[in-house]
């Protein structure tokens, strides 16, 4: 087993898994030291697996340091929410966690997960206990193991939708880690003496980099299915779930100035039954445990792993650990990868409103109390609250005498019909950045809505105000907003600068391309001005922004952007 394992020279972070004791390091200890706000470097690593990161507030950083101060060292804390799926009452819990030990705001993922921010070390282990006593858990949703498993949230099309969630839920169950360290750290629980540890499918060094998977069921995209290690697309039949198409090494990080790193879209490679998922979905795990790079963690993903040795290889490799072949793929078609807002009604006769969350930051704000408004809601809501793929929510399951109550509940908090809300906005995504991200080189979240304000003024201008047009925005080129999906991308490189990439595809099944390098705002204005014009005058009926940029050859297709 594990060939990569024979020759390499491992990174530093192998080794510190090795010694963990399957992931329990010395993480009691650094949690009661009380000299620091931070835990040990080994740590550090080690707390991903539990579900959190240690970061500190990069705004006060020099402040602190001229006081002689250490960093304000604080945590993330990701909570495991498989198909993003969550009842009120587990909202209304966390709610209440972020306002208790976080900075008094949810962040919801773009893996339909939360987040809580500024989470003091001391706080950190009651958290993590009260998101488990909610019947939740933040275990795996960081480190080198398969992450929070996506779903699409949205049954409004698809009369299997239940299926393939409870199968969502089913792969998330099956590739958790078997240790019990989270639950001797976390929870008080005792380690059975005499009972050692052991990961059947991880082994004590785990995978060598993160695991994504997803699923989509056509026509929605809307969790970028292609961006994931595995993804697999629901194939529907007459009502039928017939089983998935297998589609492996997508993956959106890079570095710059890496040519080794570059993003990466999933290949369709067959197809399986439903009932052989989980068998299919494991060889793909464990081959990437055996042949991943572990040498190097920039090259250590799955989609480095096949384009290193062939996708033919791959298929091949799949056939012989399954000892059958898989099928050839089935036919299905993407629209968009965007939500559809608004009240739409499900296959199963209940009522799903899709709310928009601005970069999935839950907040209130002077005249616009979304917070309060989704604790009201929740404390009186009969049916469920989703989280999309696209940071924003879908208020589930709501029988038609109570979409009244809910719609006023969001009007009386300036929620409802927000003026603001254009085709830009509606499509827009960041990821965290600063001042919490210690890997970014700009702003995203906090910066993003203003200059989406100085672009309407453009689109408006032209008419295109309600246009639907993605734009992402990440604060370094990791790609936790998929920015190398948006046709619009920006990528942070320094403070006020960023690569602007144009020309993915309006469904996800094409990347983007690098137009130009380290603007300012005032030049992305500058530049995008010009093409939003030409947009305007020469669109064809129906036709995408992304896909316009291409036809009139303002950018060229490609496979691997520039970066």
């Amino acid at each position: 087993m594990q060939e990569q394992l024979e020759k390499q020279e491992l990174s530093a972070d192998e080794y510190i898994k090795e010694k963990s004791d399957f992931l329990r390091g010395t993480i009691k200890e650094s949690l009661s030291n009380p000299l620091t706000g931070a835990l040990h470097p080994d740590d550090i690593k080690l707390i991903k697996y539990h579900g959190s990161y240690q970061q500190h507030d990069r705004d006060l950083e020099s402040e602190r340091k001229k006081q002689k101060l250490e960093p304000l060292y604080q945590f993330m804390v990701r909570v495991r929410v498989a198909g993003g799926i969550t009842t009120p009452q587990q909202w209304l819990a966390l709610d209440e966690l972020s306002d208790t030990y976080g900075n008094g705001t949810m962040k919801l993922t773009t893996r339909q997960s939360f987040q809580f921010h500024g989470i003091l070390k001391r706080h950190l282990k009651p958290t993590i206990k009260a998101v488990n006593e909610t019947l939740l858990s933040t275990i795996a949703t960081c480190g080198d193991v398969n992450r929070n498993v996506m779903c699409t949230p949205n049954p409004y099309q698809s009369r299997v939708h239940e299926e393939v969630y409870y199968i969502a839920v089913g792969l998330s169950e099956y590739f958790k880690p078997k240790t019990t360290a989270y639950h001797e750290i976390w929870l008080d629980e005792e380690k059975v003496a005499g009972t050692p540890d052991e990961e059947p499918i991880y082994g004590e060094t785990y995978l060598p980099r993160k695991f994504k998977i997803a699923l989509a069921i056509p026509p929605r995209n809307d969790i970028d299915v292609f961006a994931n290690d595995l993804g697999l697309i629901a194939i529907e039949e007459n009502g039928e779930l017939k089983g998935f198409n297998i589609c492996v090494g997508g993956g959106l990080g890079s570095t710059f100035g890496e040519k080794e790193t570059y993003p990466r879209l999933a290949d369709v490679i067959g197809f399986v039954p439903k009932d052989k998922v989980i068998e299919a979905s494991e060889t793909v795990i464990t081959i990437q445990r055996d042949y991943g790079n572990r040498a190097n963690r920039r090259n250590s993903r799955l989609k480095y792993t096949i384009d290193k040795r062939g996708l033919e290889w791959f298929v091949q490799e799949m056939k012989t650990r399954l000892g059958w072949e898989l099928e050839k793929p089935r036919s299905y078609q993407f629209q968009t990868n965007g939500d559809q807002y608004g009240w739409l009604k499900g296959s199963n006769g209940k009522w799903f409103y899709t709310l928009f969350v601005e970069n999935g930051r839950v907040k209130d704000e002077k005249g616009y109390g979304l917070k309060k408004a989704l604790r009201e809601i929740a404390l009186v809501l009969k049916g469920d609250m989703r989280l999309t793929g696209n940071q924003n929510l879908i208020i589930g399951n709501v029988d038609e005498p109570d979409k009244s109550t809910i719609e006023d509940i969001l009007m009386q908090y300036g929620v409802l019909n927000h003026p603001k809300l254009t085709g830009l906005r509606r499509n827009s995504m960041a990821c965290v950045a600063l001042n919490t991200c210690g890997l970014a080189f700009a702003e995203a979240e906090r910066y993003l809505p203003s200059l989406i304000d100085k672009l309407d003024v453009i689109l408006k201008k032209h008419g295109l105000e309600n246009k639907e047009i993605n734009i992402r925005m990440t604060g370094c080129p990791n790609g936790c907003a998929r920015s190398s999906l948006g046709e619009i991308g920006l990528i942070g490189r320094a403070v006020g600068r960023y690569n602007l990439y144009l020309g993915a595809s309006h469904n996800g099944d094409r990347l983007n391309s690098l137009y130009k390098e380290m603007l300012s705002e005032e030049a992305i204005i500058e530049t995008l001005e010009p093409i939003i014009a030409s947009y305007a005058q020469e669109r064809e009926g129906g036709e995408h922004f992304g896909d316009f940029v291409i036809r009139k050859n303002i950018i060229e297709a490609t496979d691997r952007p520039g970066y």
